[in-house]
């Protein structure tokens, strides 16, 4: 079951470290580890993570032995934060390839997997912005972040995300990859945006089979199947 055993940190550096050092170690699938704070927080392209103490639910997961999942497990679990944070708050929320997940076009929760794959395990790191307020953001955020209850102008605890959150990630992991993909296009952010990339520019046209992200530029069509891409407003 995802989220037992269950460790809890006051602050850590990361919960994805700590993950880590507990699949290492054996831990067993869906062991669990949370914290109130973070002080070397991460997110994707070896950005920081910032966020106030008690504000964000941060926590990382131990998956074992995922079979054809694991290539798709960025997707599913962009999805399982959409639906619990959808039935937490009266939100609607779109997915930014690969895995960040906004509302109103800003960013809501962030996504972090590492693992050793040829081993059988992956780390599955969330944070997702809570309760903080716009004013608690970092100066560079401002305008770019939200959280859950900022958005929707209603009260979610901590607790009552997480409550959702496992057992919304623990359906996606047992669906297959043509259900993820195609719930995961209905909550796409990109398709029809001019989006840039440090290899051009186009227009998104969706993600293939596989997850990658496809953009027809003015030379035909890109296959993004990693990396970062930015919305050209």
């Amino acid at each position: 079951m995802i989220g037992r055993p269950r460790v809890h940190h006051r602050v850590t550096d990361s919960t994805n470290e700590r993950a880590k050092e507990l699949a290492l170690g054996g831990a067993q699938h869906g062991t669990l580890v949370t914290a109130d704070e973070q002080t070397a927080g991460r997110g994707r392209q070896g950005r920081a993570w910032v966020a106030p103490a008690g504000k964000a639910l941060l926590m990382s997961v131990v998956l074992r032995d995922l079979g054809a999942v694991q290539a798709y497990l960025p997707l599913a679990a962009a999805l399982a934060v959409c639906e619990a944070c959808e039935q937490s708050a009266p939100v609607r929320c779109e997915i930014k390839w690969p895995n960040d997940v906004w509302v109103e076009r800003r960013k809501l929760a962030g996504i972090l997997v590492e693992g050793r794959p040829q081993e059988g395990w992956a780390v599955l790191g969330i944070g997702l912005n809570v309760s903080t307020a716009e004013g608690e953001f970092p100066d560079e955020l401002r305008g770019l972040a939200t959280s859950l209850n900022a958005a929707s102008g209603e009260p979610a605890s901590l607790c009552e995300v997480l409550a959702r959150l496992l057992p919304a990630l623990e359906a996606r992991l047992d669906a297959s990859p043509g259900e993820t993909v195609a719930g995961w296009r209905e909550r796409d952010a990109l398709r029809g945006q001019t989006v840039r990339w440090s290899g051009g520019e186009g227009t998104a046209t969706g993600i293939d089979d596989s997850g990658a992200l496809m953009v027809e530029t003015s030379s035909g069509r890109v296959t993004l199947d990693a990396g970062e891409v930015h919305l050209l407003h």
